[in-house]
């Protein structure tokens, strides 16, 4: 039996590749270069698309044989001759900074409108406070009659904060047709 195990072990070590040996399909030989290796060599490169005229597929055969170094050049080469400028992708980060820096220039021309307003109400008529508690109470749905009594009595006080526009305006147009002064900060 263990002379069984012995040789089943011999023939696994034999078969079983060396690790230095593993053969890999582009080895670099060259910090700028990927070139195939004999195995990889020895299969062909799979023929141009009939699509392309004889000159650029020569052409594409040169530029298949650069490094990356002279391909870069390349790049360079044509965007200078051709006059190409190159754009900033819009969704890159160092491109959001440029035009956030010229958005002050922007505030100094012109102030911004203020959009968000705290509606304060800061006084009410004595013979039209019941309207007025009233109205509150339909404003605040989450206070009953008797804590809409005690706001309207404890003025001036904030009646909505961080309201649209829209909104201070129309509570604006409801309170002062109660008999309600109110300001808009």
């Amino acid at each position: 039996m263990s002379r069984f195990s012995s040789l089943s072990q011999n023939l696994i070590r034999t078969a079983r590749p060396a690790r230095s040996t593993i053969s890999r399909p582009f080895a670099s030989t060259s910090a700028f270069r990927a070139e195939p290796t004999t195995a990889a060599a020895s299969s062909s490169p799979p023929p141009p698309p009939s699509a392309f005229s004889p000159k650029i597929s020569a052409i594409v055969d040169q530029v298949a044989t650069l490094t990356l170094l002279e391909a870069a050049e390349l790049v360079d080469a044509l965007k200078s001759k051709l006059n190409i400028v190159d754009i900033a992708m819009p969704a890159s980060a160092p491109a959001a900074a440029g035009p956030a820096a010229a958005a002050p220039a922007a505030e100094v021309a012109a102030p911004k409108e203020k959009t968000v307003f705290n509606v304060t109400l800061t006084k009410i008529d004595a013979a039209q406070k019941a309207k007025a508690i009233r109205e509150v109470k339909a404003i605040m749905p989450s206070m009953n009659l008797v804590e809409a009594k005690k706001f309207v009595e404890s003025l001036p006080k904030v009646l909505k904060e961080n309201a649209t526009k829209e909104e201070a305006e129309k509570l604006q147009k409801a309170l002062v047709a109660v008999g309600a002064e109110v300001t808009l900060d």
